[in-house]
């Protein structure tokens, strides 16, 4: 993982570190947002904060309500138990979303994180990510993909299932129980037979 890369020049000038993922190597479930947050952005941690308007807090709060991460360690460095955390891009335009051509340029570091891996769920946060994955490692068609549609479903993918859901900033309080009780049932079922289902 390129610590300097300077494959997309805008984001070179706006980004304060590139920000590769973190967690367990040895995660089954891999949350992958669009780009990194502002915090993320200052520690280099996927989904680090406390929340606000960039609403980068709320994984870190949903992985604490599941007991995946230490609700006492510190921002700049969870502790995480079968979870890895990433995004489509590595560096952050405060002013703008990521263009198709950065997303593409980061591709290869997903894919290496991915096969590096090697989770069993793959929990695609918000609409860009679940298009970018659902494209990648399913067999249905990306535009049958759709957020708030897919929120909370279980979707049986090339090697993986997908969980989408909803970024938590845009989530209704029962939107945010409906993922949980998803993930709950997921964590407690033999989740590891999805790999190979060709499905959804």
């Amino acid at each position: 993982m390129d610590e300097e890369c300077r494959n997309c020049p805008a984001l070179c000038e706006t980004r304060s570190r590139v920000v590769h993922g973190y967690g367990d190597v040895g995660a089954d479930f891999l949350f992958v947002g669009e780009r990194p947050t502002a915090r993320a952005d200052e520690v280099g941690v996927p989904f680090a904060g406390e929340g606000g308007s960039d609403g980068d807090g709320g994984v870190r709060r949903l992985l604490e309500r599941l007991g995946l991460c230490d609700v006492t360690s510190p921002v700049a460095a969870p502790t995480l138990e079968n979870v890895y955390l990433t995004t489509l891009t590595r560096c952050r335009d405060p002013d703008r979303e990521p263009t198709d051509e950065e997303i593409g340029n980061c591709d290869p570091y997903l894919n290496a994180e991915i096969r590096m891996i090697n989770p069993e769920i793959l929990v695609p946060v918000g609409e860009r990510a679940l298009t970018e994955l659902g494209e990648e490692y399913t067999t249905t068609p990306a535009e049958a993909l759709a957020l708030p549609d897919d929120h909370a479903a279980r979707i049986r993918g090339r090697g993986f299932e997908l969980v989408p859901m909803i970024h938590p900033r845009e989530q209704t309080d029962d939107q945010t129980q409906a993922w949980l009780e998803t993930f709950v049932e997921l964590m407690a079922s033999d989740y590891r037979q999805t790999k190979g289902r060709q499905e959804r």
